[in-house]
């Protein structure tokens, strides 16, 4: 069966012609690196850096059920959000698997929910079968806006200066709405690496006039824009999983490690909690995400079987989820799911006969 085809940046065309290379990342081509890979490693883990996302997809919802409608289908406590606060939760299945990860920024009117573009089209209609006797209107807008980021421990000075925000007082994803110059911005708080980071939401015709900006900014205060080669680098050296690479709709939430970041255990019901609840109560489960450093030159492919190399013959103890260089350690590092019983820091795992070091027996989101 035929590969689905990636989606596109709408910035993709002004990346090639800067020289950047391209790669897919989360089914959407976005540029891999601009030109320097320690360039942009250094810009994300020391300065500032600007960084394409646009492989976010943002949903509108309206009315005056919106609230209550989306706190009784996600993970996340939308209900008590005032105006300009915003969450992050999950959808699930009724058998508690992740179908899509979705943040909730509220405004006076409407919410705006933003998830990925892999997945745009079997959320908008999971969201949609939902809206019954609800008063909601739900709108997907993902065509006429679009996302870039700032990261960086300079993002917050950078956005200080720029759009008199200051990001650094504001809670994990408040949002407000700015000029960045003149252009009309939606600015999101975020924490990457323990730093103040900002999701920026723009019109999507805005999107080439603000990059440039930004780029020359950035530069400005040290940086440069990044590809997602560094952050992808810098966010597997902080042990963050990503949606869509490390936790899918083969996954329930405490695999993943998201039970403390992306789940309210007060809110009421909603869909897939009586499973949440259920492993909750049982205190652990059978596989979980965990961090890993590959001792030996060469990394293994992604996907790649986890085994225990003194077994006879050696048993499967799961899988590789993702893999990347690390400029700290000077060895290639990632994530993957392993059982309960092998996750000890420390284990030693045969990853297609390269060795993988536990380092971690879970991860951070």
């Amino acid at each position: 069966m035929a590969l689905p085809m990636p989606l596109e940046s709408p910035l993709l065309d002004l990346h090639k012609s800067s020289g950047a290379e391209i790669g897919e990342y989360f089914g959407t081509l976005l540029p891999a690196r601009f030109s320097d890979f320690k360039a942009e490693y250094e810009a994300v883990r020391h300065t500032v850096a600007v960084v394409d996302t646009n492989f976010r997809a943002i949903f509108s919802l309206a009315g005056p059920d919106r609230q209550r409608y989306l706190n009784a289908i996600l993970t996340s406590n939308v209900r008590d959000l005032k105006t300009g606060q915003g969450t992050i939760g999950l959808l699930l299945t009724p058998q508690g698997h992740i179908l899509a990860e979705i943040e909730t920024l509220a405004g006076e009117d409407k919410i705006l929910a933003v998830s990925h573009a892999m997945v745009r089209e079997r959320t908008f209609a999971t969201l949609d079968k939902f809206i019954i006797m609800d008063d909601v209107t739900l709108e997907d807008v993902t065509a006429s806006m679009g996302t870039l980021d700032l990261v960086g421990p300079r993002a917050d000075e950078l956005i200080s200066k720029f759009a008199r925000v200051d990001i650094s007082a504001m809670p994990e994803f408040a949002h407000v709405e700015a000029k960045l110059g003149a252009i009309p911005c939606r600015i999101v708080r975020h924490t990457f690496t323990e730093h103040p980071a900002a999701m920026l939401v723009v019109a999507r015709e805005q999107l080439i006039p603000l990059w440039k900006e930004l780029e020359a900014r950035v530069r400005s205060h040290g940086g440069v824009p990044a590809g997602m080669e560094a952050l992808n680098s810098v966010r597997l050296e902080s042990g963050i999983a990503w949606f869509g690479q490390d936790y899918d709709d083969r996954n329930i939430p405490h695999e993943a490690s998201l039970e403390n970041s992306h789940i309210s255990y007060e809110k009421g019901c909603y869909t897939g909690q009586e499973i949440v609840e259920r492993v909750r109560s049982r205190g652990h489960v059978n596989r979980r995400l965990t961090a890993l450093k590959f001792l030996d030159d060469k990394a293994p492919a992604e996907g790649t079987k986890l085994l225990m190399p003194e077994s006879q013959p050696a048993s499967e103890v799961r899988y590789v989820t993702s893999i990347g260089f690390s400029p700290l350690l000077g060895k290639s590092i990632g994530l993957g799911y392993v059982r309960r019983e092998h996750s000890a820091v420390g284990t030693i795992l045969d990853a297609s006969g390269v060795r993988a070091e536990v380092t971690s027996s879970s991860v951070k989101n």
